[in-house]
């Protein structure tokens, strides 16, 4: 009897984690009935984390009135443990997920309802708080979210006065983010120029939004007399990483890293034969801290064979070479050169599915492990 263990990203606008992975058990099933599957959400502190964290023993929801990306109202959600630990998934505000294609603005999107969800939670008492980074549709570099603390606390503040602020009125908080990505604020390795693409930001718009991040942390550290920016994860979610870091010495924790943690992944993956795990597009990003590059590294510690399965995938080699055993890419027959019928497709459930199930049982059964 064979034994499967899923740990597979969401693929964003398109299938939940909880989605991808009961596809992916009904198919195998379904050809393999005699297997065993095991099924552990997984996210990188994006989007669904907070759907993870509500399944576990010992967490309540909290719902309150905030923000989106765009200043529109919304009502979103947070977790609190009997412990009074509070766990916010930042894409739950502003997150790429609540906006359509049409109103992706980074140049404008701000993390306002991050700094909303983080003050309700101060005021219930919350002095731990857990803040998931990712799937962010904004690149201010958490000012929005630090205007938010102002506005709720201390209207007659600036926001490089946040840092005092909470020192002496909230000495005991205590903020971690969990994230999975190693950017630094700006450059070519920066908020801007590696996610703002897939933001909707154009060129012109990278570079305003580079040279944004620059001055805003140049003025901070004059002013402050510490420089975050270059700190790994400084670049997450659009620079909402820099802000927690600079503004509340915020711990740095991998989001794949809670979850395994929660949920017993490890000894899951050293029990099972094969390991199974993805995200909507793989590509070299993947190799830079991502949900499946944790799982990669956890299952080979075992020397589990490791699957990835994606939408899309690139950079192949870089993939392969950084150890995983098999690539299995759900879209490889459309032509490249078809990238609107390619991007439909993808962000398609039920063609996914139907993929899925007539290609995982041929892939699966030419491996050998």
């Amino acid at each position: 009897m064979k034994k499967y263990l899923l740990a597979i990203d969401s693929f964003k606008g398109c299938m939940t984690t909880f989605e991808i992975e009961e596809i992916v058990r009904e198919t195998i099933l379904s050809f393999e009935p005699e297997s065993k599957v095991v099924c552990i959400p997984l996210s990188d502190g994006g989007e669904g984390m907070l759907s993870i964290i509500q399944k576990l023993e010992g967490f309540s929801i909290v719902e309150c009135n905030c923000h989106d990306a765009l200043m529109r109202r919304i009502k979103a959600q947070y977790g609190v443990g009997r412990d009074g630990t509070a766990i916010i998934e930042s894409a739950l505000t502003c997150g790429i997920n609540l906006l359509s294609d049409t109103t992706l603005c980074p140049v404008k999107a701000t993390t306002y309802g991050v700094g909303e969800m983080l003050a309700d939670a101060i005021k219930r008492g919350c002095n731990n708080i857990l803040i998931g980074l990712g799937g962010s549709a904004t690149s201010d570099c958490g000012i929005g979210m630090l205007q938010a603390l102002i506005d709720i606390f201390a209207t007659n503040k600036t926001i490089f006065e946040v840092k005092a602020f909470f020192k002496t009125n909230f000495p005991n908080l205590t903020i971690t983010i969990a994230c999975d990505v190693n950017n630094v604020l700006f450059g070519d390795n920066g908020a801007a120029y590696v996610f703002g693409p897939q933001k909707g930001a154009k060129n012109d718009d990278i570079f305003i939004l580079d040279r944004k991040a620059k001055t805003f942390s140049t003025i901070a550290s004059n002013i402050m007399g510490i420089d975050c920016s270059m700190c790994p994860g400084a670049g997450a979610a659009g620079g909402l990483g820099y802000a927690f870091m600079q503004f509340f010495n915020a711990n740095v924790v991998s989001g794949t890293d809670i979850i395994m943690e929660l949920t017993s992944l490890k000894q899951k993956i050293k029990d099972s034969d094969i390991v199974i795990t993805g995200e909507g597009k793989a590509d070299k990003q993947t190799l830079q801290g991502k949900a499946p590059y944790g799982i990669l590294n956890a299952a080979k510690l075992y020397k589990k064979p490791v699957v990835l399965v994606a939408g899309l995938i690139k950079d192949k080699k870089l993939l392969r070479d950084a150890g995983f055993d098999y690539l299995l890419e759900l879209n490889s027959n459309i032509p490249s050169s078809d990238s609107n019928n390619v991007q439909q497709k993808y962000l398609d459930i039920d063609y996914n599915r139907k993929v899925i199930s007539n290609k995982l049982p041929i892939f699966l059964s030419k491996l050998t492990f």
